[in-house]
C-alpha cells in the first residue's frame, strides 16, 4: 500500500511516527497512521467522509465501516449498534475502531446531497442591486489633457464617489490602452473593482449562500435581470465533525486544530458549490463579482476563522453582530480576484444572519399580521409579532429533526421513509427515490409519532399502547409492536416484525428524543406569546422554515403540539427563506439596509437564563390531548 498522509498521536502528520497502513474503499485511499489512533480520526485526517452525527463520540452510532483485511475486535458498544450477524461480518464504529493491525476497510458512500429546500417565500424587490457595470467610452490622453487614468473614469461616471483599491489600479493603465479606452467599469457599492476591456455588462453575475449547518445552497444571479441562473445544494463538509452546532464548538475546544480544518470544510463546500452552478449556468467563476452569505452564528464565524467557542459557552457571545463588508476570496472563494462579500448581521449567538435573511424574504417586520416564524432544527430560531412589534429567541430542539440519536434515522436521502399515513388500520409509507425503506428522516419521524398518536397507540405521555390495548383498538397494526432485545419496545415501520433488527422501527427512546425536541420548540413560543401579551388564537399564519419545515407535514407538527393548535391553512411550508433573503441582499441595496436595521427592530429573548424554563419544558413534554 502506498502512502499519502502520516499522523502522530498529537494530531500533526509525521513520517517518524507512521507505523500501520490503512486503505479506505471504494476511494482507494491509503494511509499510514500510529497504533492506538481511531479510524474515526484517521479517516476525518486523511479528508475520507464517514458518516457521523454526533462528531466521532460514540453516541450516534452511525460511522459505519466494514473491516475487510486485518483484526478490529468489537467493543462493547460495537456489539449494542450490531447483531451478531453484522459483527461477524466485519462492522464496527469507526469512532470506536482502534488501529493495531494493517487494515483494509469499507466506507459506505456519505450521502453528498440529502433532499433541501432549495427555494423558499420570497417577495419582489425594486431592482437597485450594489453591483453595477458601466461601459464607457473615455477621452484618450494629450498634452493638453494630463488627467490621470483614474481621473478619467471618475469623471465618466461623476454620480459615484469611486473608492478604488490597488489591484484595481495595477490593471488599469494596461487594460485602458489596449481597449483604446473603451471599458467596462465592474462597481460595487462605490468600490471599483475592476475595469474590463470592451462592453461586458451582460456578465453580472453574483451568488446567494444559505450556509447550513447541515446543508449548504447556492443559487447563481445574474443580477442585471433579477433571476436565478442555476441552483444547488450540498452536505456541508464539516459533516465530520458533529451534526450540531454544540458538536462543531466542542471539537474546537477540545482539538487546537479543528478550527483551521472546518474553516477548510466549510470554504471547501462553498467553492465546489460556486464552481457548480456556474458550470450549470455556464459563466466564467470570474464573471461572479458578489456573494452574499446567510448562515446561523457559529457557521459564519467558522467559515471565517473565528474561534466560536465564547458562542458555545455562557454567556454566549459571538464576536460581532455586523461583519465588515470583505473580500469573497476571506471565504476562500475562487471567483473574480477582487469580488466582494457580504455576510448578513446577526440578533444573537443563537439567531444568526440565516434567521435575518429569513425574516426580509418573508417580511415579518413589514407586516400588520401577528405570525410565527419557526426555523425547525437542531437549534431552532423562533419570531414572532408584526410590523408594531418583533420578537425572537433560540430553543435547542436537538438532533431529532435531523434524525440523528433515532435508531433508525437517517438524512433525507433516497431510502428514507419522509412520511407515514394510517387509514383504516392500515399504514402507508412514502420513500424518497421510491425505493426499498434504508431508515426514516425527521418528517417521517413526526409523521410517525402524530399518527400514532391519533391512533391511540402512543397515549400523551409518549408510552406505547399495552399489548392488550394496542389489539383492541387496531388488530391490523398490533401485530408491528414488538420487543428489541427483550428490553424495549418499537413499532415497525418497514420489514419482518418477527425480525426487527433488520426492520425500520419506531422505538420508545425515538419517541422520547422527539418529545424532547417539541417541548424546547413549543416553550420558545409560548414564552415569547407572553412576552408580547398576545394569545395563540391571535396568530394569523405560521411559518415552518428551512429544508425540515419544506416537508413537515402541518397536520403532523399540530398533532404533537410543535406549532400552536390553529387552523391548518394558516401553517404555510416557507422553504428556505434564509437563501431567499440572500438572493435579495444581492438584488436590492434597500432590502440590505432593511436587513441592517432590524437589529434595531428585532428584540433577542434569552431563554436559558429564564428560572421557569425547566418547568415551563416539561409541561410541554405531553402530546396535546
Amino acid at each position: 500500500m502506498s502512502s499519502t498522509l502520516d499522523m502522530d498521536t498529537e494530531g500533526g502528520l509525521t513520517e517518524r511516527n507512521a507505523r500501520l497502513a490503512l486503505r479506505f474503499e471504494p476511494s482507494g485511499t491509503s494511509v499510514r497512521v500510529p497504533a492506538g489512533v481511531t479510524v474515526f480520526d484517521a479517516a476525518s485526517w486523511n479528508g475520507v467522509a464517514v458518516d457521523s452525527t454526533c462528531g466521532g463520540h460514540g453516541t450516534c452510532k452511525k460511522c459505519r465501516v466494514r473491516v475487510l483485511s486485518g483484526q478490529v475486535p468489537p467493543t462493547e458498544l460495537d456489539l449494542r449498534a450490531y447483531s451478531d450477524a453484522e459483527i461477524g461480518d466485519g462492522w464496527r464504529l469507526a469512532c470506536r475502531a482502534q488501529v493495531h493491525d494493517d487494515l483494509e476497510l469499507e466506507v459506505p458512500p456519505l450521502v453528498t446531497r440529502p433532499k433541501a429546500a432549495t427555494v423558499g417565500v420570497g417577495r419582489q424587490v425594486i431592482l437597485r442591486p450594489a453591483l453595477q457595470k458601466r461601459y464607457v467610452e473615455l477621452p484618450e490622453p494629450t498634452l493638453r489633457d494630463q488627467r490621470t487614468d483614474l481621473e478619467r473614469v471618475r469623471d465618466a461616471l461623476d454620480d459615484l464617489e469611486l473608492r478604488v483599491e490597488t489591484g484595481t489600479l495595477r490593471r488599469l493603465p494596461s487594460v485602458l490602452r489596449e481597449a483604446g479606452f473603451k471599458v467596462t467599469c465592474v462597481v460595487v457599492d462605490d468600490l471599483l473593482i475592476d475595469v474590463e476591456a470592451g462592453d461586458t455588462t451582460d456578465q453580472l453575475h453574483a451568488i446567494a449562500f444559505d450556509l447550513g449547518t447541515t446543508t449548504v445552497v447556492a443559487t447563481l444571479l445574474h443580477v442585471g435581470t433579477g433571476t436565478p441562473v442555476a441552483v444547488a445544494s450540498k452536505l456541508n463538509h464539516q459533516q465530520p465533525f458533529g451534526a450540531d452546532v454544540i458538536s462543531r464548538i466542542s471539537a474546537g475546544m477540545l482539538d487546537p486544530t479543528a478550527l483551521e480544518r472546518m474553516q477548510e470544510a466549510a470554504t471547501l463546500t462553498l467553492r465546489e458549490l460556486a464552481e457548480e452552478v456556474c458550470a450549470a449556468g455556464e459563466v466564467g467563476l470570474e464573471h461572479v463579482y458578489e456573494v452574499a452569505l446567510a448562515g446561523n452564528v457559529t457557521m459564519t464565524q467558522l467559515a471565517l476563522g473565528i474561534d466560536p467557542e465564547p458562542v458555545g459557552v455562557a454567556p454566549f457571545i459571538g464576536v460581532t453582530r455586523i461583519y465588515p463588508e470583505l473580500p469573497a476570496s476571506d471565504l476562500g472563494l475562487q471567483l473574480h480576484p477582487r469580488a466582494r462579500a457580504t455576510v448578513f448581521p446577526s440578533l444573537g449567538a443563537y439567531v444568526g444572519g440565516d434567521i435575518v435573511a429569513g425574516l426580509l424574504a418573508t417580511g415579518m417586520t413589514r407586516d400588520r399580521r401577528v405570525r410565527l416564524f419557526i426555523d425547525v432544527g437542531t437549534n431552532c430560531e423562533i419570531a414572532l409579532g408584526s410590523a408594531e412589534e418583533i420578537l425572537c429567541t433560540a430553543a435547542p430542539a436537538g438532533p431529532a429533526f435531523e434524525a440523528a440519536q433515532i435508531k433508525c434515522g437517517m438524512r433525507a436521502a433516497d431510502g428514507a421513509i419522509e412520511a407515514v399515513r394510517i387509514r383504516d388500520g392500515t399504514l402507508d409509507i412514502d420513500v424518497i427515490g421510491d425505493v426499498t425503506p434504508l431508515g426514516m428522516c425527521g418528517s417521517g419521524l413526526v409523521d410517525a409519532v402524530a399518527e400514532l398518536v391519533r391512533a391511540n397507540l402512543v397515549d400523551g405521555s409518549g408510552r406505547f399502547a399495552p399489548d392488550d390495548v394496542a389489539a383492541d383498538l387496531s388488530p391490523g397494526l398490533a401485530t408491528r409492536l414488538v420487543s428489541l432485545d427483550s428490553d424495549e419496545r418499537v413499532f415497525v415501520l418497514h420489514g419482518d416484525s418477527d425480525d426487527p433488527a433488520n426492520a425500520v422501527y419506531l422505538s420508545q427512546r425515538d419517541i422520547r428524543e422527539l418529545q424532547f425536541a417539541k417541548a424546547s420548540i413549543a416553550t420558545g413560543w409560548q414564552v415569547l406569546l407572553e412576552e408580547l401579551g398576545v394569545d395563540e388564537t391571535e396568530i394569523q399564519q405560521v411559518l415552518l422554515a428551512g429544508s425540515f419545515g419544506s416537508y413537515l407535514s402541518p397536520a403532523s407538527a399540530v398533532r404533537i403540539g410543535l406549532v400552536p393548535k390553529l387552523p391548518l391553512p394558516r401553517i404555510i411550508a416557507a422553504g428556505n427563506v434564509a437563501g431567499e433573503g440572500a438572493k435579495m441582499a444581492l438584488l436590492s441595496i434597500q432590502e440590505r439596509h432593511a436587513a441592517t436595521a432590524m437589529l434595531g427592530e428585532v428584540e433577542y429573548v434569552e431563554l436559558s437564563d429564564r428560572e421557569d424554563f425547566n418547568d415551563r419544558f416539561i409541561e410541554q413534554l405531553a402530546f396535546p390531548s
